[in-house]
């Protein structure tokens, strides 16, 4: 699925009430809804900053993986630099 611009009819970032962590919603022209927790969006923006700011860099692949040995807070599931 391509997501132009233009195919964005709002998008919406807010710490819905109860919660400590961000949540992006993204409504479509065609009325679907994509809601992204905050983490997904903070790797999506940390490799788009990365291929912005580093001259060397063409790609950045990030590949979902559980992590057992993991700092307190983290989530078990992680979007890690492949």
């Amino acid at each position: 699925m391509k997501i132009a611009n233009e195919d964005v009819s709002e998008a919406f970032v807010e710490v819905p009430a109860g919660h400590k962590h961000i949540r992006t919603r993204i409504l479509l022209q065609d009325g679907s809804e994509l809601i992204f927790q905050e983490a997904t969006i903070a790797n999506i923006v940390r490799a788009y900053i990365t291929l912005k700011t580093d001259p060397s860099k063409t790609a950045v692949r990030m590949k979902g993986r559980k992590i057992g040995d993991r700092k307190k807070g983290y989530a078990e599931w992680q979007l890690i630099e492949d």
